[in-house]
Parts: C-alpha cells; structure tokens; sequence
C-alpha cells in the first residue's frame, strides 16, 4: 500500500502485552487520550480480555487485541506487521519487555524506516545486543536513575530521554472510608502500603519492617495494602491490616488515607505517590530510584536512606504522632505533584516523537 500524505496527522502505534493493570497500563492510557487530545491519531495494541484494552475502549481510544503471547511469538510478529503495513504508524512505541521484543521483530523488514520508540521502566543495565541496538531510535528512561541505569549498559547519551511518568491529577474526588470499612477506631491513622512489599512473597521483610515500629506507633497506626493478593483483615504484629489488593478507583482509595508508605526497594516512579500528594496525602518513602526523585524531603514528605529500616520506622512514628505535621507535609503536596502531571509526560513524549521523526526517511513495509 501506499503511504500516507504528509500532510495527515500523526499516527502512533502503542505496545504493551501485559494482562493485568498496573502503572505500566494506566501510563499508556493516560498518552494515548493526551495524545489523541494534541491531534495524533493513538492505535494501542494489547492482548485481548486486558484491562488496558477496555480502559481505553471506555474512553474512546483505537484499539486492536493480539495475543502476544512472548518476544518470539512468531504470529503475534506477523500480525503486528500487518497492522503496521496496513495502518502506515509514523512511530511503534513499545511500553514493555515483551513488545519491545516483538516490535524489533515486526520492523526488522527490508526498507522500514519507522522509528522505534521504547520506555524503560527497570534501573538496571540493558541486556541483548539486538534488542537495544540502533533498531531504537530512542528509549524514554522514566526517571534519572533508568537514565543512568541505560548509559552505563552503553546507550549512548543521545538516545535516551528522561520523560517522568505523569498522573492525572484527581480534583476532589470521593474518598473511600477505610476506617468504615474495617471498622477501625478514630485514634488509629489510616495508613497505605504501596510498592513491593505488599506482595505476598515479600511478607517477611513487610513483618520485619513493622516490627522496628515502637509501641505507641503500633497502638496509633492502621495498614491499607495496595497492591499484592486481595485477602482482607488481619494483623500483624498486633496492627490492624486490610489487603486491599489491586484497586481501580485509585483516586478514591488514596484519598481515604491519612499518610502513605512506600518502604520498598526503586520501582518505577511511584505513581501513587504523585497521586497521593496531589490529594494532600504526606508520605514516607526510602529514597530509592525514582521515587527519591518526587518527593521534596521535610516539605511534601520523609526520605528515608535506602535499607535504612530503623530511620524508616522512626519516621514513620514521626508523623503518626504529630497530626499538625501531617497537615503541613499534606497541604505542600499538591504543589510537588503538578511536576509530574499527565500534560508533562504527554508534552515530553510527543517531543520524543517529533525529534525521532524528523529524520525518517518513510513508513515503507514489506511483507
């Protein structure tokens, strides 16, 4: 087929293989309505019955469901190559391993010049020649030490942007009455976990971390799990704990929340804690990866030395005991969370996409 004239919009071909939803896939909605929002045309290919591809179903956006099934899935590669020959994408952007995979795959085609763009979520150093070779026009790192993590694997500095993930900040939201819910006390300050440790196979080290916590903490503190396996009351440590699993309303669920943990290792950005601060919901992390990149130490939260267990626990007995100080650390997070807004990482993207077009030579594909 021919391509298309120049003069149409810009068409993006989003990637992600992923089954469940997680900040990966909230990410790829929120860029694809941004981008649609801007007047490039968003086409998101995910596996069929996947979250992602009813979310954006429900909000309007293109989609095609393809079992993708691993890198090498031979007719998951056939397919997407279809789709790029028929649709003529000015950019593939690949937004997890596995489709990653399959993207250089479908574009290692005599004669194509589509750009290849792939976010990176892991800071740690890439492996595989071919996967991050020069087939990437540019890896989107989504925080520094990604970034940092890419260089010294040997990208060069020149394909790699720094895009932070973005959130679409909630404006007065319901809030979700834990303390109802779990009929909690009112001296208790409702508490969220997220990150790691929430997982079930992370459950030692979670114990371990409660149990630096001093008398009057666990006399004054209430645990909501966010994340991991959906499991309901229990306690540990004589806290009162509620797996809440994962939750869809995530706006609604950190709302209800006095004061947010994160206490595991660098994953990601912590999207949850943008959102948490943007609803004046303090928080106490390990400054580990991205996350130590969001929040504004002894202004919309605590930081805490990474594997630093007892400063983590202290802390946390910090603002479980001082309401006022809550308060404070709260009302400064709306301010902090604007720097990571759903508009910045969309602006950022299509900035990547318009410096990795300017130099394509076409969309050709042979099949």
């Amino acid at each position: 087929m021919t391509a298309r004239s120049p003069a149409a919009p810009m068409r993006v071909l989003l990637l992600d293989a992923g089954l469940t939803w997680r900040g990966t896939q909230r990410q790829l909605l929120l860029l694809a309505i941004g981008l649609r929002d801007h007047g490039v045309e968003p086409l998101v290919v995910a596996p069929p019955r996947s979250p992602l591809l009813d979310a954006c179903k429900l909000a309007g956006v293109a989609t095609i469901a393809r079992v993708m099934r691993g890198g090498l899935d031979v007719l998951a590669v056939r397919a997407l190559r279809r789709i790029i020959r028929t649709w003529h994408p000015d950019v593939v952007h690949a937004h997890d391993p596995r489709s990653h995979a399959l993207a250089i795959a479908a574009l290692a085609v005599r004669r194509t010049h589509i750009p290849l763009v792939v976010t990176r979520r892991l800071a740690t150093p890439p492996q595989g020649s071919i996967r991050h070779g020069t087939r990437v026009a540019r890896f989107i790192a989504i925080t520094a030490a990604v970034r940092d993590a890419l260089h010294n694997g040997g990208i060069a500095t020149d394909r790699i942007t720094l895009v932070h993930p973005g959130v679409a900040l909630p404006v007065a939201p319901g809030k979700r009455s834990w303390r109802e819910e779990c009929d909690w006390p009112t001296e208790r300050v409702v508490t969220g976990v997220v990150g790691p440790l929430t997982e079930l196979r992370h459950r030692e080290e979670l114990e371990q971390l409660i149990a630096q916590f001093d008398a009057t903490t666990r006399a004054h503190i209430a645990l909501v799990l966010l994340g991991g396996p959906s499991s309901g009351r229990m306690e540990i440590a004589d806290i009162p704990v509620y797996r809440a699993g994962f939750v869809h309303d995530v706006a609604a669920a950190l709302a209800g929340l006095e004061l947010l943990l994160h206490p595991g290792g660098a994953e990601g950005l912590g999207t949850a804690l943008v959102e948490g601060m943007a609803l004046q919901v303090p928080a106490v992390a390990f400054a580990a990866g991205g996350v130590g990149e969001i929040i504004a130490h002894e202004s919309s939260g605590l930081l805490v030395a990474p594997g630093d267990i007892a400063g983590f626990a202290e802390a946390v007995a910090r603002v479980v005991a001082d309401p006022s100080r809550r308060q404070a650390l709260g009302e400064a997070g709306p301010a902090q969370a604007a720097r990571f807004s759903a508009a910045r990482m969309v602006a950022g993207t299509l900035e990547v996409y318009r410096g990795v077009t300017a130099g394509s030579t076409g969309t050709s594909l042979d099949g």
